[in-house]
């Protein structure tokens, strides 16, 4: 077939004109073929034929001389139907005219109800065409009349969904309450922010939800008091980008190799990525989000795919970059660079590895998205921080009275950067706040309060650049703004507010409590509701992440404050039924132990292990590798114990970042565990403190493993002292361990101390206390 001229122009134009009816096209081309077959331009049969023998010939092309035993079913029909396309444009475009393709495009259009192209852009499929489009359609429907938009309000939603899916998430639970708070504007303004394409994983999710709801459900009073972070987001295709770019991709079978492997080769993997850069679009990216945020300090955040999301929070293995940003823009975009690559190895970090295959994730792709913000925050002297911060839950699981109701929920509240509230520090205290009693502590002598009081705050370093962390004594003065609200101070043993601005006596005895603003300003109510507020849009309790600042009016002096949202996610709990009575009358060569340090809500039927870390044992091993060592075989142990109910029991604070205060293993040395049980007391470990709200809390939640407290000094507590130590030590049936290692683990079979037993835990927070005692097997 030859072509003149006038038939290639047609041609030409025809493909343009179907290019902007993509979702109909199928449909015009068909009354295309029809309008020739009636017309006796050729036969449908000869044109079918026709179509076949292109079809053949282009196999022939490709080397393929049999073209039915050569290729799949599945190719030929594709290959067909694309030469039949192609030959309908041809010939159609050979006889007939340009208009009248026109008034056949028209026809199939009004059929549908389609006279303009206005009607066609909001009839087009959203699942099917690009990203653009979805958002024109969207947008086209948000500025229709009332009356109009009535009628599109399902295309409407399905936009939403589509723009979700693509742009934040693809997890069910979270889109099904994700499309009925977001607005399309909310979606344009993530496009807006975002560099490279991919999602913004789930932190950035439930911030930008959170911060939806709340603006949709706040009262005037209480949206005046909240604030929203500057954000930006790097896509999570980027990863891989970056991983290509720096031939990154021998490290991706990491999750398949065993744990050991997986630590020995950690800290090359975090080398390597350092060392890694971006193409120079991205850069150029970067560098104009600097220029926009000026000096302020910001920080990298994880937000992975699977990371806040129900059930699997990934509390803390990732992490988190500080950048003061105080250098020069080439420096800064230097340090933004790295801060990057970090938090994009920390997908690699073993501890991250361990909880995925523990919640049996291991198969999914794990893309890293990343979260950039400017810190909220105060320059003060050198240093640049906020009034407060800290992690809020709607549900309070651990209460330290019977009086607390546990659905207003508790804070972790810390002075300065809100790093202190969730990790585990060994020498420090954030404020604890039960929010239906906001000024109930846990210890009400004066002595105590300033014992379990914050020591460090950890603070940005605007004239060295760098994060910090500071005794609060160096920093604090009367010439911060909101001393009077943060700290009382330590007078001959009682705590007295602040009254000027002059601090009399030593700084010394300055104490951090937040009592003044907890008293004089409606934070703990707005926080409550703030909670309430989101738990009701999440359908679910759920834990958050805040700055606040303490502003004062300027007339009246009255103080008030602000608070921003950093994190919202579903909060994790335990599957927890009833609220069983501490069994009566128990024997007490029964009895294994007994507590009523904050005590949890819940009954573990049967353990037949205990993992018993001696503490004499435990604090013999002088150096970090030999303490490191130990939970290295600890992990060994509870990845060997698949079948088998075991508990941990040892010294201080397990999961400590400080090794001289307890054990420091991490979630994924321990996941197998029905409970872990600290031990304290003279010459054995720190008074214990609850670690309610940090990220290892939140893990034990998740996995059903219940914190318990053993205060060995207390005169109401058991500690069976003969079944701990003379029963026989079988961790040689299970591990090789040498030298010292070997008397720092014990593994105790129950039944080794009493035959045919094994032990049963029950915890009451009501009464305040919990036992563990043996229990015969035949009564099971």
């Amino acid at each position: 077939m030859s072509f003149s001229p006038t038939s290639t122009d047609r041609l030409l134009s025809m493909y343009l004109a179907l290019a902007q009816y993509p979702i109909l096209s199928n449909r015009i081309r068909l009354r295309m073929r029809q309008e020739m077959f009636s017309r006796g331009i050729i036969q449908e049969d000869a044109f079918k034929k026709e179509a076949r023998q292109m079809t053949i010939r282009s196999q022939r092309r490709e080397g393929l001389e049999d073209p039915y035993g050569q290729e799949p079913a599945d190719i030929w029909e594709t290959r067909y139907s694309r030469i039949v396309d192609h030959l309908t444009d041809l010939l159609f475009s050979q006889h007939f005219s340009f208009e009248e393709f026109e008034g056949l495009v028209r026809q199939v259009l009004s059929e549908r109800g389609i006279y303009s192209k206005k009607d066609l852009m909001l009839n087009l499929n959203p699942e099917l065409i690009p990203l653009d489009m979805v958002f024109a359609q969207a947008q086209m429907i948000v500025k229709l009349s009332k009356k109009e938009r009535a009628r599109y309000e399902a295309r409407l939603l399905e936009c939403k969904v589509v723009l979700i899916r693509q742009l934040i998430s693809d997890q069910l639970r979270y889109i099904n309450i994700a499309k009925k708070w977001l607005k399309i504007s909310d979606l344009v303004e993530i496009r807006r922010r975002k560099i490279s394409s991919g999602r913004i994983g789930g932190k950035a999710a439930g911030m930008l939800l959170a911060a939806r709801i709340l603006y949709e459900k706040s009262d005037e009073e209480l949206r005046a008091c909240l604030d929203k972070p500057d954000s930006y987001f790097l896509g999570s295709d980027l990863l891989y980008t970056f991983m290509s770019m720096n031939n990154l991709d021998v490290w991706n079978d990491q999750k398949y190799k065993d744990e050991e492997e997986m630590r020995a080769d950690y800290p090359a993997i975090v080398q390597a990525y350092e060392s890694g850069d971006f193409p120079q679009d991205i850069k150029e990216s970067m560098m104009n989000l600097l220029s926009e945020v000026g000096d302020k300090p910001l920080i990298v955040r994880s937000s992975s795919l699977l990371e806040d999301n129900f059930g699997t929070s990934f509390a803390g293995k990732y992490i988190s970059v500080f950048l003061p940003n105080q250098s020069t823009p080439e420096e800064n975009l230097r340090e933004l660079i790295r801060g990057v690559a970090r938090v994009y190895a920390s997908t690699l970090e073993p501890n991250a590895l361990t909880y995925r295959r523990s919640r049996g994730l291991l198969d999914y792709d794990e893309r890293m998205a990343i979260l950039i913000q400017v810190v909220k925050g105060d320059t003060f002297g050198d240093y640049y921080m906020p009034h407060g911060a800290g992690v809020a839950f709607s549900r309070n699981l651990f209460r330290w009275t019977p009086q607390i109701r546990r659905e207003d929920g508790f804070i972790r509240l810390v002075w300065g950067l809100g790093t202190r509230a969730v990790d585990r520090v060994g020498n420090d205290y954030p404020r604890l706040i039960a929010l239906s009693h906001p000024t109930l502590r846990p210890n009400t002598d004066p002595k105590r309060i300033k014992l379990y009081s914050q020591r460090y705050v950890d603070v940005i370093d605007l004239k060295k650049n760098i994060l910090a962390t500071m005794p609060v004594h160096d920093v604090l003065n009367s010439d911060y703004r909101p001393l009077r609200y943060i700290a009382q101070l330590d007078h001959g043993g009682d705590l007295l507010p602040i009254r000027s601005s002059l601090i009399d006596g030593d700084p010394e005895q300055l104490v951090i409590n937040f009592d003044e603003m907890i008293k004089r300003t409606n934070f703990a109510d707005y926080m409550r509701t703030i909670l309430d507020i989101l738990e009701t849009g999440y359908q679910m309790p759920v834990d958050m992440e805040f700055t606040l600042e303490i502003i004062e009016d300027k007339q009246s002096g009255r103080p008030d404050v602000r608070i921003t949202v950093l994190q919202c996610r579903p909060q994790a709990y335990m599957s927890i039924t009833g609220n069983e009575p501490i069994p009566k009358e128990l024997k007490a060569e029964d009895m294994i132990f007994s507590t009523d340090f904050v005590v949890p809500q819940g009954v573990i039927e049967r353990v037949d292990y205990v993992l018993f870390v001696p503490p004499e044992g435990y604090f013999r091993l002088n150096s970090l590798l030999e303490r490191s060592e130990l939970s290295l075989a600890i992990g060994r142990l509870n990845a060997a114990m698949t079948k088998e109910s075991f508990i941990c029991v040892g010294p201080g604070r397990w999961g400590s970042s400080n090794t001289d205060l307890g054990v420091p293993i991490g979630y994924g040395d321990i996941y197998r565990t029905k409970a872990l049980i600290e031990l304290a007391g003279k010459d054995i470990g720190p008074e214990p403190e609850p670690s309610l709200g940090t990220h290892f809390f939140q893990d034990l939640m998740e996995g059903n493993i219940y914190p318990l407290a053993i205060q060995l000094d207390a005169p109401e507590t058991i500690y069976n002292h003969d079944f701990f130590y003379n029963t026989p030590n079988r961790i040689s049936e299970w591990l090789d361990l040498k030298g010292d290692i070997a008397n720092s683990l014990r593994l105790i079979r129950v039944s080794d101390y009493r035959a045919d037993h094994a032990i049963r835990i029950v915890m009451n927070d009501e009464e305040k206390q919990a036992v563990a005692y043996l229990k015969s097997l035949e009564e099971e």
